[in-house]
């Protein structure tokens, strides 16, 4: 079975799960997925859904979160991880949202990964999730650890490498839902400390 083989074969699969994969995390607006985004690294969207509730009803738009300060955004993100930083990318940029894009957030990756706090990996989950679009493959530590072990990469631990490998084999239409696809399976068959492979939705093809 080539690369590309077992790629249709795993979303085949993981469809008959998850036919409309999604990302964990709570949001109505792409604006509300970019700020919880940021949050999400190096946190669990679980934490990160405990936050946004509150902080989403005091500062619903970017000229809210725009006009708040940093001070008290960081009081009401505090459960999240190095939420120092993130308040002020935060604050940062619900600014040039507000000031350049007229309070709506980009869509496209050169824009998206201009914003403070905005890496490839924030601004893929945006496009897909919230605008529908396939410019690249969210690389998140459940891809990071299925993609080598399923054989898909040589690569391990380098989401850049991981990613540009995963866009040469899965189809460019399924960019976003095979990133959700390989999470939501990651969290609820394949766990971290899981140590047999043998059953689930992609047994058989681990390598």
């Amino acid at each position: 079975m080539t690369k590309e083989e077992k790629v249709l074969e795993i979303i085949k699969r993981l469809k008959r799960i998850y036919p409309h994969p999604i990302t964990a995390l709570n949001f109505r607006t792409p604006f509300e997925l970019l700020i919880a985004t940021i949050m999400a690294a190096q946190c669990t969207d679980k934490v990160v859904n405990t936050v946004t509730p509150e902080l989403f009803k005091k500062y619903p738009d970017a000229k809210a979160f725009s006009k708040a300060s940093i001070e008290d955004i960081n009081k009401m993100i505090v459960k999240v991880v190095f939420h120092n930083n993130k308040a002020k990318n935060i604050s940062a940029a619900s600014k040039i949202i507000d000031e350049k894009y007229n309070g709506k957030v980009p869509d496209t990756l050169k824009e998206l990964t201009s914003l403070p706090g905005v890496a490839r990996k924030t601004a893929n989950v945006v496009l897909g999730n919230a605008f529908g679009k396939n410019e690249g493959i969210a690389i998140d530590t459940h891809v990071m650890r299925l993609a080598p072990k399923l054989g898909l990469t040589s690569h391990v631990g380098d989401p850049v490498k991981i990613e540009e490998d995963l866009m040469k084999i899965v189809p460019q239409k399924y960019w976003s839902d095979f990133s959700n696809m390989l999470i939501l399976t990651s969290r609820e068959f394949y766990p971290k400390r899981a140590k047999d492979y043998s059953s689930g939705p992609l047994a058989g093809l681990f390598v």
